[in-house]
């Protein structure tokens, strides 16, 4: 069964999360599903924007954590790793409709898309570090966006912040009403569709070159210890536990 639904509507190229049976986690299918839905909007000369959005309440839970403790992190990290990365170097603009709930792996997407746009009450939380993990992958562009006195709140304390917060930390772009976050996408999304092709790709360069180079240097490393953190004995007696309650 697909997880990730792709449908192109004159310039913009639609992406959704469709998982719900484990909240839009990060599976090694949806991943897979989601990296290769890029590339065909990166590759269609008609898309000049791309969307990603959700179905239901959850935009996405994070890392899979049942397919972590059977199968460890080694390839799930470097995956994350070049998802992040095709997001930010893809030549057209990414919007993230980021509503309701956005927890750690998730919140890497958000971090890596050009324009992000929450919900007030939505919630966002970088729960590694309550579970022996850390926020290793994604620090990669969460640490770029974000203040780093609210990186540093966030990451250290694990606890929730609202779409609100997650506008003021600089985590995401603007933060709207519930009932208001369609409209603003969709305004959003028409207005970066009026960039000339060129003008985009060019621009979306010197945006993001620091950001690049940043997950270039330091994407290997974050992925081996993000590997070595699932693969530890306090991870992982953590994860079942978690999984054990969710039951």
């Amino acid at each position: 069964m697909e997880l990730v639904h792709y449908v192109v509507d004159g310039p913009l190229a639609t992406i959704t999360l469709d998982s719900p049976h484990n909240r839009n986690a990060l599976s090694k299918q949806l991943v897979t599903e989601l990296f290769g839905h890029l590339q065909a909007a990166a590759a269609d000369d008609e898309v000049r924007v791309v969307l990603i959005t959700s179905s239901g309440k959850v935009f996405c839970s994070g890392a899979d954590l049942s397919e972590a403790t059977a199968d460890g992190m080694e390839e799930g990290a470097r995956r994350i790793v070049e998802l992040q990365r095709l997001i930010v170097s893809m030549d057209k603009p990414v919007v993230v409709r980021a509503y309701g709930a956005v927890r750690a792996g998730g919140i890497g997407i958000v971090a890596a898309a050009d324009i992000a746009v929450a919900n007030e009450s939505a919630t966002f939380a970088l729960t590694e570090v309550k579970l022996g993990l850390a926020a290793a992958i994604i620090s990669l562009t969460v640490h770029h966006r974000m203040d780093p006195r609210a990186a540093a709140l966030t990451t250290l304390g694990g606890e929730v912040f609202s779409g609100a917060d997650a506008a003021a930390y600089g985590l995401v772009t603007t933060a709207v009403p519930d009932d208001a976050i369609d409209e603003r996408v969709a305004e959003l999304c028409r207005s970066l569709a009026t960039g000339a092709p060129q003008g985009l790709r060019e621009s979306k360069r010197i945006l993001n070159a620091d950001l690049i180079a940043r997950i270039d240097a330091k994407g290997a490393e974050m992925a081996a210890l993000s590997a070595r953190l699932f693969a530890s004995d306090e991870a992982r007696e953590s994860m079942t536990a978690f999984l054990s309650r969710k039951k």
